[in-house]
């Protein structure tokens, strides 16, 4: 592995690699590559956020990390289709990003749902097509964050040039990056999978509703920040059920200890590195390959932005409080969708399989006397017959 590979390794991976050294200098070399990884990242955070914010106001400051949250994203992801229809698609991305939670915001809290309900749908459908990826980790994270950092008029129009700046310079990279692999796939492949007895689909319409019920339970509660409610439940309801109820437990305990800290940091440090917490976060997460982890630093940019104008004590309350709601929410939803979903699935085979072995027999009319069979009767026996072709005992 050379150095330039060696720095594209995620948390987990440069400490995997670091740990396959035995030499205490090898190991000390290769930690180093691990540190100056995680300072270029920041720097290049820091540095892409503020252009961009410079550019298009200090009001698109969230659309500047949306951008680059899908930069670092499609560097090294794909939509699991050909070059061809992956170009599309990504713009189809994009526009749901730049409409879908503008609209959500003007209309009232019934239609908000039905928007949610929709462009949630379709950004995991079509960006998340296999679950393992994960892709749809920074696709809904930043649909969320734009919904929660809502802005109008002039600024309005400005977010949207961003995010087609944005999308132009997401196609180049993931042009120059897959166009030798030769990718498969079309949009048929989609809908062919899509069915109950496939995992993915069962978890794409449990995330899908999962995330817009929440939504629309903390917008009628009028929660402060109610957006973290849906990032807590994104986080926790993961493709892989089995992790369910640790990511529910770690999200719950990594948010009441990095709040805690936050909090100890604040009233230990001067006022004037406040605004520098966000920063240390960031620098601290690059070191976490653990969830637990990752879910205590995080807290430290969201309590840092929301502070500034809810007040800390508020927003670290509501940090907490809008965290452990998302995260049990997501838990109680996962178990009794999933339960449901099975249940439809079943009844569907069962169903299917009733008309397969059963013949039926039919006394409409024939059409103006000819063999033509009857439209309804044509679709009764094709809704009977099996899908080898074979006639119906």
């Amino acid at each position: 592995m050379n150095f330039y590979q060696e720095l594209q390794l995620d948390a987990a991976g440069s400490k995997k690699h670091i740990a396959s050294f035995h030499r205490r200098r090898d190991k000390v070399k290769h930690y180093l590559i691990f540190l100056l990884k995680i300072l270029l990242n920041v720097a290049f955070s820091v540095v892409f956020v503020s252009v961009f914010a410079q550019i298009f106001g200090p009001a698109n400051t969230i659309t500047a990390v949306v951008v680059l949250l899908c930069v670092m994203l499609f560097r090294t992801a794909n939509l699991s289709l050909s070059l061809g229809y992956s170009i599309p698609v990504l713009w189809l991305l994009f526009g749901i990003l730049a409409t879908g939670p503008h609209l959500a915001n003007l209309v009232p809290l019934g239609w908000s749902f039905v928007i949610n309900l929709v462009s949630l749908f379709l950004l995991v459908f079509f960006g998340c097509h296999q679950a393992k990826q994960c892709n749809h980790f920074i696709l809904v994270l930043s649909y969320l964050l734009l919904l929660g950092s809502d802005v109008t008029g002039w600024n309005y129009v400005l977010r949207l040039i961003c995010l087609a700046v944005g999308a132009t310079l997401v196609t180049i990279i993931f042009s120059y990056k897959n166009y030798r692999k030769h990718l498969k796939g079309n949009l048929l492949d989609f809908c062919r999978t899509f069915r109950l007895d496939n995992e993915d689909t069962r978890w794409q319409i449990k995330f899908t509703l999962c995330l817009s019920t929440v939504l629309l339970i903390g917008a009628w509660l009028q929660l402060p920040k109610y957006t973290w409610v849906g990032i807590a439940a994104m986080s926790v309801c993961f493709p892989f059920r089995a992790r369910l109820e640790n990511r529910a437990l770690y999200r719950i305990v990594g948010n009441l200890a990095g709040c805690g800290l936050f909090l100890a940091l604040s009233f230990l440090l001067p006022t004037s590195l406040a605004d520098y917490f966000g920063i240390f976060g960031g620098f601290c997460l690059g070191f976490c390959a653990l969830y637990g982890w990752q879910c205590l630093f995080n807290s430290f940019s969201a309590v840092t932005m929301a502070a500034t104008t809810l007040g800390l004590r508020t927003a670290v309350t509501f940090r907490v409080v809008n965290n452990l709601f998302g995260a049990v929410y997501a838990l109680i939803f996962d178990l009794l969708c999933e339960r449901l979903l099975v249940a439809l699935d079943q009844g569907w085979y069962a169903l299917r399989h009733h008309f397969h072995k059963t013949k039926v027999n039919t006394n409409l009319p024939a059409i103006i006397g000819g063999n033509a069979l009857h439209p309804y009767e044509q679709l009764v026996r094709d809704l009977t017959t099996p899908q080898n072709h074979e006639p119906v005992n």
